[in-house]
């Protein structure tokens, strides 16, 4: 008999985040992949339901349950997945779409495995529920100085592992405490037979990212120190196109407010377009990095001052493409060797180094690239290892 595993994260939540939503799928089509069966499920709250011009309405006929239900159809889920509004201790006088109240409670009791990512199901009746519940933490620093202050945004209570993709949490020289969790690593995913290595790039070789460019998160204080935004860290490198001489690109999530940022980001030579445009679904997104030379992005400041080892799924989709990456030192323990596909930086000169390195041998860093994605970021290893640890497997 099949394990059944229950996987809670957000897809309805970022209409139009292609990169979230290929996020999510990396975990549901991995472990489908590995023989589990896989059933979704995510809550919302109806002040978060828009419609497409950004005005309030039920969440029966907002773009949210829309692309919720438009993705998870497109990839052989929409018959294993509920959307949860508004609920809170229990499902009671709760709207549910997908299946019954009664049903996801059934789920709970047969499923073998809640994977909480962010420790976004927090229904405590249905929570509860599940025998073996493993919380995934994607956003490290922020989510142990939330549960360090006592702040409910942590999440972190009622599960009994816990994975993070802070690869030197509770190791000397990360500044991260772990407050008595036992922390396990793990990689973030990637299905690599859904990785094209043969796409043509698109108009003249560049190196792109998606981004946002403030984040989802504001600053946090710990200890005396602030850990800042994105923006900040991206500020660092702004003359990044005028000293390599490379194309540089942003699809960047960034307020038209923002002018000086914008008008230094432009002048300096960064080509901006808007993520809705060319990311706004999995195969949109996934076609934007297939059609780029590589990837240059800086990194939260959380995730570069507290060297919490953290690496994003979409540097890892990069790899998986063949697509070399550059990016700002986290303190990511991705074994490599030097310069081959995956270069760090943490001055604009590294950058600049790295970018030209890169361009000139670009057909040997495209190979290792793609021998790092299959080496370290295989979903079979990486989603093997979590059930494994959880006692499924």
């Amino acid at each position: 008999m099949k394990n059944l595993v229950v996987l809670s994260s957000v897809i309805a939540n970022k209409p139009y985040n292609g990169g979230n939503a290929r996020m999510v799928l990396n975990w549901l089509r991995g472990l489908e992949q590995l023989g589990v069966d896989v059933f979704f499920v995510e809550q919302i709250r109806s002040e978060h339901c828009v419609d497409a011009q950004g005005r309030a309405v039920p969440a029966s006929h907002s773009v949210n349950r829309t692309y919720f239900e438009e993705v998870l159809k497109t990839h052989g889920f929409s018959r294993r997945a509920a959307l949860i509004c508004d609920a809170r201790d229990t499902l009671d006088d709760t709207v549910v779409h997908g299946c019954t109240a009664s049903e996801l409670y059934d789920l709970a009791d047969a499923a073998d495995l809640l994977i909480n990512i962010s420790g976004h199901l927090s229904v405590g009746g249905l929570k509860a529920r599940f025998r073996r519940k493993a919380y995934v933490d994607l956003d490290p620093g922020y989510t142990q100085f939330w549960h360090a202050a006592t702040s409910s945004a942590a999440r972190l209570e009622g599960h009994d592992v816990y994975f993070t993709v802070g690869q030197r949490i509770g190791t000397a020289g990360c500044r991260i405490p772990t407050d008595g969790i036992a922390w396990q690593p793990i990689r973030q995913p990637i299905v690599l037979k859904e990785c094209r290595t043969d796409a043509p790039v698109t108009s003249s070789p560049r190196f792109t990212t998606i981004a946002s460019w403030r984040g989802a998160y504001a600053p946090i204080t710990h200890d005396g120190a602030t850990y800042a935004a994105k923006a900040h860290e991206f500020r660092k490198f702004v003359e990044l196109p005028r000293l390599a001489g490379e194309r540089f690109e942003i699809a960047l999530d960034i307020h038209p407010r923002e002018t000086r940022d914008l008008e230094a980001l432009e002048t300096s030579g960064w080509s901006l377009v808007s993520p809705r445009a060319v990311a706004a679904t999995p195969e949109d997104y996934c076609r934007y990095i297939e059609g780029s030379a590589a990837e240059c992005s800086a990194a939260q400041g959380m995730y570069v001052q507290t060297k919490s080892g953290w690496f994003s799924d979409r540097s890892a989709r990069y790899l998986g493409s063949g697509k070399p990456v550059l990016v700002q030192d986290t303190g990511f323990c991705v074994p490599r060797n030097p310069g081959e596909g995956l270069l760090v930086f943490e001055t604009v000169a590294e950058a600049a180094r790295g970018a030209e390195r890169i361009a000139r041998d670009y057909d040997g860093h495209s190979a290792a690239a793609r021998w790092l994605a299959e080496r370290y970021f295989d979903s079979n290893t990486q989603l093997s290892l979590l059930l494994e640890r959880t006692g499924v497997a």
